[in-house]
């Protein structure tokens, strides 16, 4: 069964991690390296079963080889993830044993944080790998992705505009923010720094209260948020939040935000295109995160990864055109665009970093 599910999901290698020792039960799927090394950040979950922790680290890392593909990096996807909950089952045995495992692969795949893990997580990987990134800014690394992605979003939202409006006005609309975390909030501060009407919603209520308080905000309830009268709506959140239930209740005519996989199917998708609701593909529009820290591996340069951001306008916006001159809905045109990439460069056969492992540049290692 699982030699079939990777084989249906073209994944290149899924490696099996424990060390009984340090209560580590993790496994990493390599998706695709035709670009380069597979890079993705680590996830650490409760999940139920081992069988649902195989299928979301499945799942995840193909998403990364498209979002990395489209954002126009030399990178493959892969990810990790941890089974165990991040609020009591974290330790540094844990995740110097996780290290290990990543550097065995040889660069073939460099993790990053994710849901469930910080940068302090991130060290004590560091101890046992050179091949991670979103370490501290002592050792080189870019820290806190959360604001590049939430700057890249507004990069995303503006192509949007762009396309849907013909002006890149953001102060001039209303946003329906749900989530109100790392990413979320951040993005918030960005659409209120430009006097943009924004509610906002979240499973925690201490955040929603502090988006009032100090950024002006307005708040709404965690079902009322599909309801509100808004020009966009944004998930910041959970992923899954277009779906039959929901969209007859969205009145926004852009979605445009930072969580993953927002489509809960493939039908969803086409039908917001037929209702003629533009939707910014997830991967395209939150690839800022993935396109700072790859900036690590060459020596990190903060300047340099702000101007990288501006390439996700550019990519929504030749998603936009692909989507209107093929008639197709945009996660499809998203799909090809990244699918083009990889074709042409694997024909090609440029050298690539997936050969023989990555070296970090211009970063020492810490002890």
């Amino acid at each position: 069964m699982i030699f079939e599910t990777i084989a249906k999901t073209g994944h290149e290698e899924v490696v099996f991690c424990h060390n009984k020792d340090a209560g580590l039960k993790a496994i990493i799927a390599i998706h695709n390296t035709v670009l380069g090394p597979a890079l993705g950040g680590l996830r650490m979950w409760p999940y139920k079963t081992e069988q649902e922790a195989v299928n979301d680290v499945l799942r995840l890392s193909r998403g990364m080889t498209y979002k990395n593909a489209v954002a126009g990096l030399n990178l493959g996807g892969g990810k990790g993830v941890i089974i165990g909950d991040p609020s009591r089952d974290k330790s540094e045995a844990l995740f110097r044993a996780f290290g290990r495992f990543v550097n065995s692969l040889n660069g073939r795949y460099i993790t990053a944080e994710d849901v469930g893990i910080d940068v302090n997580d991130m060290e004590y990987v560091f101890r046992e790998t050179e091949y991670v990134t979103g370490v501290h800014q002592v050792h080189g690394g870019s820290g806190d992705p959360s604001p590049f992605t939430a700057f890249g979003t507004l990069q995303g939202l503006m192509a949007a505009l762009q396309f849907k409006h013909g002006n890149e006005d953001v102060g001039k609309y209303s946003y329906a923010v749900q989530g109100a975390g790392h990413v979320g909030s951040e993005f918030i501060k960005l659409l209120r720094e430009q006097g943009a009407k924004v509610f906002v919603t979240d499973i925690n209520k201490d955040l929603v209260q502090r988006c009032v308080d100090e950024l002006g905000c307005e708040a709404v309830g965690l079902d009322e948020i599909y309801d509100v009268d808004a020009d966009v709506y944004s998930p910041c959140a959970l992923g899954g939040t277009l779906n039959a239930q929901t969209i007859d209740r969205i009145k926004a005519k852009i979605i445009c935000g930072a969580a993953n996989n927002q489509l809960a199917t493939d039908a969803i998708g086409d039908e917001l295109t037929r209702r003629g609701v533009l939707y910014a593909p997830d991967y395209a529009v939150n690839a800022g995160g993935v396109m700072n820290i790859s900036l690590e591996i060459d020596g990190y340069n903060r300047e340099r990864a702000m101007r990288m951001m501006r390439q996700i306008y550019y990519n929504l916006g030749r998603i936009f055109e692909i989507s209107k001159t093929e008639n197709v809905p945009t996660y499809l045109a998203a799909d090809r665009l990244a699918e083009e990439r990889i074709s042409i460069i694997g024909r090609i056969k440029l050298p690539h970093m997936g050969n023989g492992g990555t070296r970090f540049q211009g970063r020492m290692r810490g002890q």
